[in-house]
């Protein structure tokens, strides 16, 4: 794979090399940027592009003004303490240029927000259903945005050149794929005029592409003469497995090559097309060049990764793969470890649509059995969408629902029954039914805390004969993922582990089961809480325990003889999560206590003085007290709990005659989020006795968060668990320092 994948590079760029030009540095660029010149750059200096940003363009419906007006999410490039850089648009009435900045400025407002779009030149707003209709009608167009080249150890941004747009824009690829975009995968895509896989690509990246498939079928006949002493059967499938592997790493360039990939700021990095499970818009888009030796090149984006697999696959004791429907197994005395599908949440043929038309074309003359179809078959995936039925959303539901119960009953037919099964489920309870939230269109978000998904799963599993014994939480989500920068998605993978029912099992009454939940759930939940599980995960990992208590029964009767449902219990066990953190308000001081209450009422909102002082006396405190303990702000008649960003960041709980839990934890984010790990671990050593309220307030406060949708603060408060027991180990080397110290 190195050699081969090398070979093709080289190759490549023998062919299209010239489509990805260098930057020559000149005079002019010197004296807008003197940054270059105090870093050694001279006039007639090459710089290699590592990526060319786009934004795509309207035509402002203000006839008045009639501007290409671009479409930018964000003007900033660099957001890296030290190495800002942003883009800074110059006005010309109704024309605009645009000049990359440095330093410590400020950084314009993007141009699209969750409203719409405002023209940059005339400032007129535009609508998404304008922007939509300009794109289907195929008049969306792009404009150079910045260029990043790589300089000496760090990224150079440079303001746009002409010959560089220009001459990006003059390539014409001799194909592209022209099937269209189906099914929930493509999320909003098509209503901007992206309807077919090649819509997804500007020409120069369909080009390489190209360029790159017709190469790996060269490899094929290539590896095929270069080895002489193999058998002919040996030979080819040595030339066949490797020519697949190179097929793959042309898929993995496609991720990384389309008009979906964007910019990191922080990271200073591309990020790749499928950072999410979906096509979603992106306005300002980065397009890699292949042959740097930064992000996004063809080694880095595919074929290094491809060689790190290969490299830990063991060359023993090799397995068996079967490609076969789940719901046909047969099988006896067999362990059983399965990831289910999340009903409608994920539909993997549609998404693999976008790989197969680019596996085909490069693949098809050397498996052409393999390729008989234009696009991935999609009837038999277990998954409940609805456009697979004609739109009957009941259909599709039945379908999923008769399947995955279909398939739990052969695993517990054909299970070992000295073994349990598990089952991997890493799906949120709290999702979006009816629709979700992307960056381009915004729409409301509708919540349900016991989610279909999981409900259909758990009724599969129940219904056919397990019972759950245990849950293991496993961090199996990278955090550096899209979906998780900035959001509080999923850290970690809810293992249930089950084992067959007792055909005797006996069944019990709802009275019997809430008692049994009550007593069995709260250890689980504080070992879960001792063990640092993300508050973002606890809800699911609390089903675990919940469900043990559920299934262990033939059947939970409510008061009228009828078998209480999943769903039910699923809301039950939420309930009693909720009381339980609730619960653990008692090992809180009463600063802290009053705090926590009026952050659920209030936030950080102002409030009537008399509420405050009311509330005071409830929780055993006062508001002069909390004034003074620094966490309060009263005047006018008012009072307003102070942000974190507000507080004293000098404060040391070791000289504070009234620290408090409240204090902890949001000195704790703020060290955490400015500082880093060694200052917040600094400070953990020194809380003493109020580092585990503190610990477990965080999870209080996500709840609260998450129940509210403060998103933003509840990201703090997830971070702050997932971090501790980091935070903790250095503390504790830190600890004898500070003993020392004193």
């Amino acid at each position: 794979m190195r050699y081969y994948g090398k070979w093709m590079r080289d190759e490549a760029f023998k062919r299209i090399g010239h489509l990805y030009p260098p930057v020559t540095i000149t005079n002019e660029m010197l004296a807008e940027r003197p940054d270059l010149k105090e870093q050694g750059y001279k006039a007639g200096d090459q710089l290699t592009v590592i990526v060319w940003l786009w934004a795509r363009t309207v035509k402002c419906p203000n006839p008045a003004c009639g501007a290409e007006m671009p479409l930018v999410k964000s003007f900033a490039l660099s957001t890296k303490k030290g190495k800002e850089h942003w883009v800074e648009p110059k006005i010309h009435e109704n024309l605009y240029s645009f000049v990359v900045k440095n330093g410590g400025g400020k950084v314009p407002l993007g141009t699209v927000n969750r409203n719409g779009a405002t023209c940059i030149c005339c400032k007129t707003p535009v609508s998404f259903d304008y922007i939509r209709s300009e794109g289907q009608s195929g008049r969306m167009g792009t404009k150079l945005l910045a260029i990043v080249a790589e300089g000496k150890n760090r990224r150079i941004y440079l303001s746009p050149i002409g010959f560089h747009e220009t001459h990006a824009k003059s390539v014409r690829p001799d194909w592209r794929p022209d099937t269209n975009l189906v099914g929930k995968s493509a999320v909003n895509v098509p209503l901007y005029g992206l309807k077919t896989h090649g819509d997804l690509f500007s020409d120069r990246q369909l080009n390489s592409l190209n360029t790159f498939s017709e190469l790996v079928r060269k490899a094929f006949n290539k590896i095929t003469q270069d080895i002489q002493k193999m058998t002919d059967r040996d030979l080819y499938k040595y030339s066949l497995a490797v020519s697949t592997y190179l097929s793959i790493a042309v898929d993995r360039s496609s991720d990384a090559w389309s008009s979906l990939a964007s910019w990191r700021q922080g990271a200073e990095a591309t990020r790749s097309t499928f950072s999410r499970q979906a096509l979603a818009m992106v306005w300002d888009f980065a397009e890699a060049n292949p042959f740097s030796q930064a992000c996004g090149n063809w080694d880095d984006a595919s074929i290094s990764w491809i060689v790190k697999v290969l490299d830990q696959l063991p060359t023993s004791n090799l397995g068996t793969v079967m490609q076969k429907n789940a719901v046909d197994l047969e099988a006896r005395d067999m362990v059983f470890s399965t990831d289910p599908p999340y009903y409608d949440n994920i539909s993997y043929a549609d998404l693999s649509d976008f790989f197969y038309v680019w596996m085909r074309h490069t693949m098809t003359e050397v498996s052409p059995d393999l390729f008989g179809t234009l696009l991935v078959p999609k009837s038999e995936e277990l998954v409940a969408t609805p456009y697979r039925f004609n739109g009957d959303k009941q259909k599709a539901e039945l379908y999923f629902e008769e399947g995955l119960k279909s398939v739990f009953l052969k695993l517990r037919e054909g299970v070992n029954n000295s073994y349990p099964v598990t089952v991997y489920y890493a799906f949120k309870q709290s999702e979006a039914e009816d629709s979700e939230v992307f960056e381009s269109d915004m729409t409301e978000e509708t919540n349900s805390r016991a989610s279909t998904g999981w409900e259909t799963m758990l009724s599969g599993l129940i219904q056919s004969g397990f019972e759950i014994t245990g849950t293991w939480p496993m961090r199996t989500e990278r955090g550096g993922r899209s979906v998780g920068i900035g959001a509080n998605a999923l850290a970690s993978s809810i293992v249930l582990v089950c084992r067959p029912r007792p055909e005797n099992a006996s069944p019990c009454s709802r009275r019997e089961f809430l008692g049994a939940l009550k007593k069995e759930l709260a250890p689980a939940l504080r070992e879960l809480q001792q063990g640092s599980i993300a508050p973002v995960d606890l809800a699911q990992a609390a089903i675990g325990p919940g469900m043990a208590v559920f299934s262990r029964y033939s059947s939970v009767l409510e008061a009228d003889g009828k078998s209480m449902p999943v769903r039910t219990a699923l809301g039950l066990i939420n309930q009693a999560l909720d009381e339980y953190l609730s619960e653990q308000e008692g090992e809180y001081d009463g600063d802290t206590r009053w705090a926590l209450s009026w952050y659920e009422q209030f936030g950080h909102n102002e409030a009537a003085f008399g509420v405050a002082e009311t509330l005071s006396k409830a929780k055993n405190t006062s508001v002069n007290g909390l004034v003074e303990a620094g966490i309060l702000e009263a005047r006018g008649g008012k009072v307003r709990l102070l942000g974190r960003d507000e507080l004293d960041h000098e404060w040391d709980p070791t000289q504070d005659k009234r620290p408090t839990a409240w204090e902890a934890v949001q000195h704790l984010i703020y060290a955490l989020e400015n500082e880093g790990e060694e200052s917040a671990a600094g400070l953990l050593a020194k809380l003493g006795s109020i580092a585990e309220p503190a610990r477990d307030l965080a999870y209080r406060l996500y709840t609260v968060c998450e129940r509210k949708g403060w998103a933003q603060d509840a990201l703090g408060y997830n971070m702050l668990v997932v971090a501790w027991p980091r935070l903790k180990e250095l503390a504790a080397k830190q600890k004898p320092m500070q003993e020392n110290l004193l």
